[in-house]
């Protein structure tokens, strides 16, 4: 097993960098550095030198004991002043010794996974915190990263197990009178862990909407006021505003922090009929995307409902342009800003609520290895029904269910997720 060395803090001028060396040969680096290395696990302040002897900068230095450090090997790090100048100085350094390399994106992580200090999903939970922008992404990413993905796997999988040991030791007494049924008791551990599959399954989506962000699409007829709403929303000219209609031609995107939660609101293009191509291109790429958006605002011009599009019952039907008109219900002015408070509160209420209803796990792949499991463990639970001459087929299904839990921390069918999932690393992570 190599060395590796990175910086572990981000590039640029800083008032402490942090260079981590991982491997073998990690203490011996920083002791050719150091002089001399703290206890483990103790800071020290040393000189830091190169091999002509020339002094680098005066670091803290941290060594870790293997099954002690984040990589599960052993580890030194070097906080050093955060000058660039520095940083390329002590790299250098690094480099010039024997049997050390620079890591590569996410090597560090990918040592801990295949030392068993972080599981798959942890992997997944520390990416995600690393790109967190909002404070429910951060919450959910640091759940995930402290092993709530693998804790409820590890609880589910152990059900399954007592459930297809149990159908197994019915196969094993195939010739002779079993002494107990234990269909109830496996069709209690099956319908157990399948309740909270579902559950699991069904907040996915949401879970996922927190990881990347929701979408609320602003519609409604030409000239209602969306891009001018879209820009006060903004805090920006995000979008231009005309006095003619069919402006706005594509789909304009700004992304927003709600309550904690990430935001993208959609200003699209007028819906109406037009015999202008482009116009009528616009408005089919409307259309499309306020269907797949999470939360719609119809935003009414004298009263007009749009065409083509009707609102679900989270929906927001608004009153624009409130400055020019008198009206009822939730009313508007991007213009003047009028109602502006009242329409951000709204919006951040129904998604709050939406977000309540979070799965553990975060993921497409961990929602559809969940759902392989389901699959399996319906069709186990339709064998024990069966009857114990279709205990084996029962206890087989079980187990299929068992190695898609598995898939979700990484045990199983994962190498061709690896290069992929690493490869959002930074160096240095």
């Amino acid at each position: 097993m190599s060395t590796i060395y990175a910086l572990a803090s981000a590039r640029g001028k800083a008032g402490v960098a942090v260079i981590r060396v991982s491997g073998p040969a990690a203490h011996d680096a920083a002791r050719a550095l150091a002089g001399s290395l703290p206890e483990p696990r103790r800071s020290g302040l040393r000189l830091l030198r190169d091999a002509t002897g020339e002094v680098l900068d005066e670091a803290l230095v941290l060594v870790f004991e293997p099954g002690h450090s984040f990589t599960g090997e052993a580890v030194a790090e070097l906080q050093l002043h955060g000058a660039t100048a520095t940083v390329s100085a002590v790299l250098r350094a690094l480099g010039e010794l024997p049997d050390l390399r620079l890591a590569e994106p996410g090597e560090f992580t990918r040592r801990a996974l295949e030392n068993g200090r972080l599981d798959l999903a942890q992997v997944e939970g520390l990416a995600d915190l690393i790109d967190s922008e909002t404070e429910a992404q951060r919450r959910q990413a640091l759940r995930v990263l402290s092993g709530a993905v693998g804790a409820r796997a590890e609880s589910w999988r152990g059900d399954l197990i007592r459930a297809a040991a149990l159908l197994e030791a019915t196969i094993d007494f195939a010739d002779e009178e079993v002494p107990v049924d234990v269909s109830p008791e496996v069709l209690t551990l099956i319908d157990r862990v399948l309740e909270d599959l579902r559950k699991e399954a069904a907040g996915a989506q949401v879970a996922e909407r927190i990881r990347d962000g929701f979408e609320v699409a602003i519609v409604g007829l030409p000239n209602a006021g969306k891009s001018t709403l879209l820009n006060a929303l903004a805090g920006r000219e995000a979008a231009i505003t005309s006095e003619h209609a069919g402006t706005t031609r594509d789909v304009i995107e700004v992304r927003m922090n709600l309550g904690g939660l990430p935001v993208t609101v959609l200003d699209t293009a007028g819906l109406r009929e037009t015999e202008d191509a482009v116009e009528g291109i616009g408005v089919e790429r409307a259309l499309t995307r306020a269907r797949q958006a999470d939360l719609r605002v119809f935003l009414l011009a004298n009263g007009q409902m749009p065409a083509g599009l009707e609102p679900d019952p989270d929906d927001l039907i608004v009153q624009g342009k409130a400055d020019l008109a008198a009206g009822e219900g939730l009313r508007i002015s991007g213009k003047t800003g009028e109602g502006l408070g009242d329409l951000i509160a709204r919006i951040t209420s129904v998604l709050e609520g939406r977000a309540t209803g979070a799965a553990t796990i975060t993921r497409e792949r961990h929602r559809l290895a969940v759902l392989r499991a389901i699959g399996a463990m319906e069709s186990a639970r339709l064998e024990v029904l069966n009857g114990a001459s279709r205990a084996e087929l029962a206890a087989e299904e079980l187990r299929a269910a068992i190695r898609a839990l598995d898939s979700l921390v990484g045990r199983v069918d994962v190498e061709d997720l690896l290069d992929q999932i690493f490869s959002s690393f930074c160096i240095g992570k």
